[in-house]
């Protein structure tokens, strides 16, 4: 009997976390063409930051009307994922359609706004599956959304002699089968408690209880490095080849395998979790990320095989945390209010990769390029202030 209910939770997390691959491949899937949208419509540098912000915005703003409307508490999460997947698959495909700046900006916000079911929804799919273990449990589901994230890079890298239209084509469809699945094959789980009402205070009463605070602005430090990172690697791997005319690294391809690369540091840091706790691999994996990012302003100089090896420990600790933090917010969270507690955490994390893009934008215009890395260190630091006298169970 016993076996069978794990054969039944490992079936029920692969399929959740091929979900997530396969919808959470829509979130980067602008900045993976983005010189092919660049050349076709004319836009400005800037476009990296204002189209990646475009899909925070409208990550934030989904997650606020679902967390003030408690959705994913109130109605079936499964149910949720997949409306959110289907309209987010659609929403993508009008990007062909688009006619200039302003559309995609409006498009991408849509998406993101459909990323608002998927995503926590996701998690709280799985916290409904997983009373035990939920920290290697999350793992596994925040590396589906790390190597989601880098899919459409790689589909670039496969599809480059195809036009740009054909990475919208893929991440669409994926979009859309992987809304089927949990539809098709995942029920609501054995332990979810369903929410009875809207609660306008749940937010302020969340964050009276201390290990709550702790975990979650643990979670915001954490966030103010992570999308920026993202958003700028291929930057990052194009200013070095710049810089190392005689060598070349494959943009497309590097930027797939530095930010996936954070998928296998998601997976063995749930694994470490069940070893030492959630908190404390969390504290490590931020405080390396932070030590990269002190370090970043020597990136540049160093050899090609120093420079990779660096990126890939960067890429590995900037998110090998993020499961961690989210385990630990739903764990102190009441359990009918599961779903909204992560997906308030999410908001004002997603509002803070905002400002912390723009703050990017705008340093670059004043410093080179080889320093800016190193103000990504504030988040990591104010993280791990936060989080200095550990949150009370492991």
């Amino acid at each position: 009997m016993i076996k069978a209910i794990h054969h039944r939770q490992k079936l029920v997390l692969l399929i959740i976390v091929t979900a997530q691959f396969f919808c959470t491949s829509l979130w980067f899937a602008g900045n993976a063409i983005l010189p092919d949208l660049q050349s076709t419509f004319s836009l400005p540098i800037r476009a990296l930051g204002d189209l990646t912000s475009a899909v925070q915005f409208g990550f934030i703003t989904g997650t606020l009307l679902f967390a003030t409307l408690t959705i994913a508490d109130r109605y079936s999460p499964s149910r949720v994922f997949f409306v959110c997947s289907v309209l987010g698959s659609l929403v993508n495909l009008l990007i062909i359609y688009a006619d200039g700046l302003v559309s995609l900006i409006v498009l991408r916000a849509l998406t993101g706004f459909c990323l608002a079911g998927i995503y926590p929804v996701g998690m709280k799919i799985s916290s409904d599956y997983f009373e035990q273990g939920l920290g290697r449990a999350l793992g596994f589901l925040v590396g589906a959304l790390v190597l989601g994230t880098a899919l459409p890079h790689f589909i670039s890298v496969f599809t480059y002699s195809l036009d740009w239209h054909y990475v919208i084509y893929v991440t669409s469809a994926l979009a859309a089968v992987g809304g089927f699945l949990i539809f098709i094959l995942i029920p609501d789980g054995p332990f979810r408690k369903k929410g009875s009402r809207i609660d306008l205070r749940i937010s302020f009463r969340l964050f009276k209880e201390s290990n709550f605070r702790k975990a979650a602005f643990g979670y915001f430090g954490h966030m103010w490095e992570l999308y920026t990172l993202w958003a700028f690697i291929p930057l990052i791997v194009s200013h070095y080849n710049s810089l190392h005319p005689m060598q070349y690294l494959d943009v497309s391809l590097w930027s797939a395998v530095v930010i996936g690369s954070g998928g296998i540091a998601c997976i063995l840091g749930g694994f470490v979790a069940e070893k030492i706790g959630s908190s404390k691999t969390a504290f490590i994996a931020l405080s390396v990320s932070g030590l990269c990012c002190l370090c970043s302003i020597f990136l540049f100089a160093s050899g090609e095989l120093m420079f990779l090896a660096f990126l890939l420990i960067w890429g590995m600790a900037v998110v090998a945390d993020s499961p961690q933090f989210s385990t630990l917010v739903a764990r102190y969270a009441p359990k009918e209010s599961t779903g909204s507690a992560l997906t308030i955490v999410n908001s004002i994390g997603f509002a803070i990769t905002i400002i912390s893009l723009q703050t990017m934008s705008l340093v670059l215009n004043y410093i080179n390029f080889e320093l800016a890395f190193v103000g990504l260190a504030i988040g990591p630091l104010f993280g791990l202030l936060s989080m200095r006298k550990s949150v009370a169970t492991p």
